[in-house]
């Protein structure tokens, strides 16, 4: 078969129905496929090769329950669909429907194919349909839907062949289904007026010319003129949203019902009870369940240390042989200095903690693989509620555990415009994998390393920090619902998904990437930063008596150099806080990125130290700095005001701006900068004040 362009093929479904498994599974790509609502918030693309000469391109659409959105990432979805003039609009929409859910998820489907564009149906969680006593007879259900219908796998890759030549004959016969073969009649709902909606808007059909009419102007392909015209045509004819749509999910369920009896059998009168029940009576308790996400928080937190302290070990030896090896055997000038104290000694500030970033990766993706995740959210919804939000905030807020730029942009799932601005502003006080190195650094500082068999100090405060950052976000999230007022209300539901045994090469794939990842993006902005800090550290103003005519000399001391003058200068403010110059130049580099801070550490010592020992590593060279005075610089009391100011402290520009995007205002991201660096300075004082 050939072609005249290459077909464009849209994926829809509910949250959580496999959509995005099916999207790598038919691409080959490495996306994200994460087991909760909520994954997928921009549409992706891809290709597949259908054949060795037929390609199509893939459209990941966000997961929806119906063409009636309620959030920004359901909206994507419904105007692709929608927009027949559109660059995304498919030629092809293949509707992926959770084979245990099958009543709720042909809803969504009936939808669809309403829209009159060539539409097949992929079944997947056959396996969990048949353990709950569903047989499913396929051929008859593809002649009641009139649509293809495949049963798929995609996280085992079963059935895709079988989709892919399904997809060849449907592009074959690319006939635009007729308004006689709707799943329902839309003009049974409103009267034959649709059509000059249809004639106003270019609508596919009948049916996308009802959905166009109850989004109203808000679609933006609509032109000016059509935003005016829609609402006067809709007046007219005494158009009632809520009404019509009540009487469309009626006459879709009637239909539904009659397709199930004919199609689906269920072997006994009484749903069997499940695994899965029992286990959510115990993690879904509002006691025990609690209880145990603490456990789990608290196992993940250990894990990290533990497991990480010996690769830790072993990338620090690494870094400081090759230090020791290249001070040997390279002439003693400026460019080793630079090689060496500079560009060395800041990217081994931030290489020796991928394992624990790694880890932390690890750790997330199964907790999103094996299904608990989702229950996180329904477990605090309670608590969100209590403070302005909901539970579907919960989502960005963890995803914030490793990122703020992602968390902050899944905030689109939450509908409604109060809980999305608040989620907003409050998901960057989650402590991310960018704030794991300057925890583990410190802690490793000024905590004493107790160890409780496997448990470990260290472990339990590094537990504490994160649960701190989540608290901070509920406090602030409480007192901005104070005074955000939307007059807006909202319901939270969530389909739980299914439990499943962790995709472990999923899990092994994500932690290479995330890695792989951090090294990249953190070590480009670290390659910049130490270059400039080892010349601002090495090179200082000349003296007005010094009779040099140069502007600048070499430094020594380093608190002549351009870098301590820096330092000096922002030390008054910082000096209540216990902080001396050089934590102050690493608290200003950090502003670029907190993982920054390590590596400003190292550059600054590696470049005071004036007996180099190249085998000592960067902790211990901070455990050995000393103050004017002779005393420790890195007290507990210092140590723990800096680990609270990195708790709170907004310091990442890339935030800000994802913000600002988001938001579509600097007055957000102003005022997240302002009230996160007024809680990280004040609880920084306390700390200190308490502690010193």
């Amino acid at each position: 078969m050939s072609l005249v362009r290459t077909p464009k093929i849209a994926l829809v479904g509910n949250p959580n129905c496999g959509k995005s498994s099916l999207f790598n599974a038919l691409t080959g790509l490495r996306q994200k496929v994460g087991n909760f609502p909520g994954v997928t918030v921009d549409k992706k693309a891809g290709v597949c090769r259908l054949t060795e000469t037929q390609t199509a391109q893939i459209l990941d659409l966000p997961g929806t329950y119906s063409l009636y959105p309620k959030s920004a990432d359901e909206r994507v979805a419904t105007e692709v669909l929608l927009h027949p003039g559109g660059t995304d609009f498919p030629d092809l929409t293949i509707v992926i429907i959770d084979a245990a859910n099958l009543k709720r998820n042909l809803l969504f489907g009936s939808q669809i194919m309403d829209l009159d564009r060539p539409v097949i149906l992929a079944l997947t969680m056959m396996d969990l349909a048949t353990s709950k006593g569903i047989a499913i007879d396929l051929p008859e259900l593809e002649r009641q839907m009139g649509v293809p219908v495949v049963a798929i796998n995609p996280r085992k890759g079963k059935g895709i062949a079988a989709l892919k030549k399904t997809i060849l004959q449907a592009l074959e016969n690319i006939a635009v289904r007729t308004s006689a073969n709707a799943f329902i009649d839309s003009r049974q709902l409103t009267g034959s007026w649709l059509q000059e909606i249809r004639d106003l808007t270019d609508a596919s059909s009948e049916y996308a010319a009802l959905q166009i009419a109850c989004a109203g102007p808000e679609m933006s392909f609509l032109s000016a003129a059509q935003r005016i015209q829609l609402p006067a045509l809709l007046d007219s004819h005494q158009f009632v949203k809520a009404r019509v749509q009540a009487q469309e999910v009626i006459a879709r369920y009637t239909r539904i019902d009659k397709v199930m009896q004919a199609a689906v059998h269920i072997e006994t009168p009484v749903q069997k009870r499940l695994r899965a029940e029992r286990i959510d009576k115990v993690l879904l308790h509002p006691f025990w369940g609690n209880l145990i996400l603490l456990t789990v928080l608290f196992l993940l937190f250990q894990s990290i240390f533990w497991l990480a302290e010996y690769p830790m070990d072993w990338v620090e030896t690494a870094f400081s042989w090759t230090g020791s090896t290249l001070s040997r055997i390279l002439p003693q000038n400026w460019a080793t200095d630079l090689l060496i104290n500079g560009l060395l000694a800041g990217i081994s500030g931030i290489a020796v903690f991928i394992p624990q970033i790694a880890l932390l990766f690890g750790f997330i993706t199964i907790l999103e693989d094996s299904g608990y995740m989702a229950r996180i959210s329904f477990l605090t919804d309670r608590l969100m509620r209590s403070v302005g939000l909901n539970g579907r905030s919960v989502m960005p807020l963890i995803s914030g555990m490793a990122c703020a730029v992602p968390a902050v942009m899944a905030a689109r799932t939450v509908a409604n415009k109060k809980e999305r601005l608040i989620t907003i502003l409050v998901t960057p006080l989650m402590s991310c994998s960018a704030r794991l190195p300057v925890y583990t650094i410190l802690i490793s500082l000024v905590i004493p390393d107790y160890r409780f068999g496997l448990l470990t100090l260290h472990g339990l405060v590094l537990m504490g920090l994160y649960l701190l950052g989540f608290v901070g976000a509920l406090i602030v999230s409480k007192v901005l619902s104070l005074f955000i007022k939307v007059r807006e209300r909202t319901w939270f539901m969530l389909e739980l998904p299914h439990y499943r045994a962790p995709r472990w090469k999923n899990v092994a794939t994500t932690m290479v990437e995330k890695a792989t990842v951090f090294v990249r993006d953190a070590g480009k902005v670290i390659l910049v930063i130490s270059i400039v800090l080892w010349g601002l550290a090495s090179y200082g103003p000349a003296s007005k008596n010094s009779g040099t005519p140069t502007a600048w000399v070499i430094a020594t001391p380093l608190e002549t150099s351009f870098a301590g003058h820096m330092g000096h200068w922002i030390e008054p403010a910082i000096r209540p806080l216990g902080y001396d110059w050089k934590i102050g130049v690493a608290l200003i580099t950090s502003f670029a990125a907190r993982e920054v801070f390590v590596g400003t550490m190292a550059t600054l010592y590696s470049v005071a130290d004036e007996t180099p020992s190249q085998e000592a590593t960067l902790r211990s060279k901070m455990a050995a700095a000393k103050t004017a005075d002779g005393q420790p610089v890195y007290t507990l009391a210092t140590g723990v005001s800096l680990l609270l100011f990195y708790v709170f402290a907004m310091q990442c520009m890339s935030t800000l701006a994802i913000v600002r995007k988001e938001t579509g205002s600097w007055l957000y991201p102003a005022l997240q900068f302002l009230y996160m660096g007024a809680m990280a300075w004040g609880a920084a004082w306390i700390a200190y004040t308490l502690l010193r």
